[in-house]
Order: C-alpha cells, then sequence, then structure tokens
C-alpha cells in the first residue's frame, strides 16, 4: 500500500485537546469488520462485546517526564530537551533530542532547573536532532533520577495538543496500571480504562494479561516515503514474561476472544508469535511495522484510538480492521464529530 491511502481530511478542531471528564465516558464507535457495521456507543459499553474467559491485553508501561526546558551556556537560549532513553546508567548518559538542533553541538553545556543545578555536556551527535549528553552528578542514581525527573514535565506530543501542560495531565497522561517506567508518551487506548471498569471486567470473568512496550516517538514521525515497504520504524523495548503467556494462551486454546488493547500491543504479541500461533516469552526490542494487507496471529479483537492522518498507528488500525473498513469508519468518525489524538475517542474492531 502506499502513503497517500492514508490520507484524510481531519478538521483541527477534531483533535482532543483534554480528556473527557471519566476515563471510561469517551465515545466508543465499534465497527464489525466481517460486515462493515458501525455501532455508537459510550466506552464502558465495551464490556457488552466479551464473555466470561475472553482476554484483554494491556501494555502496562509508564511514561516518564521526558521533557524538560535548559538554557546553553553563555548565550543563555533557551533548549527544549527531550529524553528518550537513558543510554548508560553509571555515566549519567543519555540519548535525547533537543529544539532547537542547529543551536547544539558537541561540548556545549546545558543548565537545568531554576538555580541552574543540574548540568549536562553534549557528548555526540546522533541524528539531526539528537544528542547523547552526560549529566554531571556526583550524587547515587536512584537520587540523579528523582532530581531530573523532579525538572521535567509531562511529555504531551507537541504535534497533537496545541497547549500548556496542566496538572491534571501528570494522571491522565498514564494508565492507570501503568507500572514499568520508560514510555515518553501514553498507550493511548489504555487511558480509557478506569478501576470501576476494570472491577466489572473482573466480575463478568475476563482475563488480563500485561505485556510491555516503552513507547517511543516513533510513531509520530511523518514517514517520507510513499511506498510502505521502504519504511523503517524506530526500536522500541519490549518484554513479555511468563505470565501473560498463560493467560494469552490459555484463552487461544479455549477459543476465548483475545482482545488487544492499542497499537502497542498489536505490535509487541506479533513480534513475539511463535509459528503455531501461541504468545512466546520475548525480552528485548521491536521495530514491527505493520501495514495491509497483514496476517495477524493473536488477537482477534481490537481497542485504539482514533489517530492521525498518514501516521503507522492507523495503519496498524487498517491492517486489522480491513482497510475499506476502517477509512470508512474514519470519515464517519468525521462526521459524526468523535474526537481524535492522543485525548480523543476510542474504536473497537471486532467480528
Amino acid at each position: 500500500m502506499k502513503l497517500s491511502q492514508f490520507k484524510f481530511k481531519l478538521p483541527e478542531e477534531r483533535i482532543a485537546q483534554h480528556p473527557s471528564k471519566y476515563r471510561d465516558e469517551a465515545r466508543l464507535m465499534v465497527l464489525h469488520r466481517k460486515t462493515g457495521e458501525i455501532e455508537h456507543k459510550i466506552f464502558k459499553d465495551v464490556l457488552d462485546y466479551f464473555d466470561d474467559k475472553d482476554v484483554f491485553i494491556f501494555n502496562d508501561t509508564k511514561v516518564f517526564p521526558a521533557r524538560l526546558y535548559g538554557n546553553k551556556e553563555k548565550t543563555g537560549a533557551r533548549i527544549e530537551v527531550f529524553l528518550l532513553r537513558e543510554l548508560n546508567e553509571e555515566f549519567r548518559l543519555w540519548d535525547v533530542l533537543v529544539d532547537p538542533a542547529r543551536k547544539i553541538r558537541i561540548g556545549n553545556k546545558l543548565y537545568f532547573g531554576p538555580d541552574n543545578s543540574m548540568v549536562a555536556e553534549v557528548i555526540d551527535n546522533t541524528t539531526s536532532r539528537g544528542r547523547t549528553l552526560r549529566f554531571l552528578y556526583d550524587g547515587p542514581h536512584d537520587e540523579f533520577k528523582k532530581a531530573l525527573y523532579a525538572l521535567g514535565e509531562t511529555p504531551l506530543p507537541h504535534s497533537i495538543i496545541h497547549r500548556p501542560v496542566e496538572p491534571e495531565d501528570a494522571e491522565r497522561f498514564q494508565s492507570i496500571f501503568a507500572k514499568n517506567e520508560g514510555a515518553v508518551t501514553a498507550p493511548t487506548a489504555n487511558l480509557h480504562f478506569s478501576r470501576e471498569l476494570m472491577k466489572r471486567m473482573e466480575i463478568k470473568g475476563i482475563d488480563f494479561a500485561f505485556v510491555t512496550l516503552h513507547a517511543g516517538l516513533s510513531s509520530f514521525r511523518d514517514i517520507d516515503v510513499e511506498d510502505l515497504t521502504k519504511h523503517k520504524m524506530d526500536s522500541e523495548q519490549m518484554l513479555v514474561n511468563a505470565e501473560a503467556c498463560k493467560v494469552v494462551n490459555r484463552g487461544k486454546d479455549r477459543g476465548a476472544k483475545i482482545c488487544a488493547v492499542g497499537t502497542t500491543v498489536m505490535r509487541v504479541i506479533e513480534s513475539a508469535v511463535g509459528t503455531d500461533g501461541h504468545l512466546k516469552e520475548f525480552e528485548g526490542w521491536t521495530n514491527k511495522f505493520i501495514f495491509p494487507p497483514y496476517q495477524f496471529s493473536v488477537a482477534d479483537a481490537m481497542i485504539s484510538n482514533f489517530h492521525m492522518p498518514l501516521s503507522t498507528l492507523l495503519m496498524i488500525t487498517a491492517a486489522f480492521g480491513g482497510y475499506d473498513e476502517v477509512m470508512n469508519a474514519y470519515h464517519v468518525a468525521v462526521k459524526e464529530e468523535y474526537n481524535f489524538g492522543t485525548y480523543g475517542d476510542a474504536l473497537l474492531v471486532i467480528d
């Protein structure tokens, strides 16, 4: 398929700037992929489509406060630093993006905090925007991380949310089951699950499995090739443990529905599936890029937010739900004024 096939007109006012008042009361569109039938619901109604012993797979990654603002030595120029991942604990080395990148060169020092107490030195250029920083901090590593994160803010994606960070974002840009720290953006489908809804699912007998994919910025990067086979995703760290395999494979063996909550989960389970269709334990990295046509092996239902035009997230959804069916659902969503993006409404794709 071609990049241009995933273009559609999205009015700016349809990009949600704030989350719904309650997590489980965003709107939910239900797309029956075999027939193309569409239903309009509230997210908590998702429970009506699943039964005892069905399985939901969630991503339990935890977003950390990855966006910092510092000042360049001598000039005092304000520099945005986006922490991507820690490269070396002992030497306090971090892979980061800087903006504006043209002002930052190897050897420059950056100062953070109201009293300039945190200092970092640029030691490497990795891409046009990427740099490696060495933080000059003498204390224990735990103390350093605490001090660093205290300077950061919730990393709402600039490309989607055009407003300052607010206090509620620290909680709402995080799922209620977030546990394993490492993501720089939230797996958005997970944000719709409230404690009350999870309890109701539990009472109904639905099983939960948790996998981890530390979501990076790859999903928000522009694709610059028309031929999708030539696009390369950034690698992201993932983990599938024995317990998750046990829950998912038991569900598959008894013919239960397996629901992937979000595109990150779909990429994880398709990266860790064996030739027999069972989930395998895995710890490492994935750069799996899914777009139509694609034969899925594990899930037979999927929950996703409504994503941006030309995005890899839309492509995964279209691969699962059928290109024509999903693109039609998106056109209906625009017409019916659904909210799109990180804090937007949800889509359930099911048979």
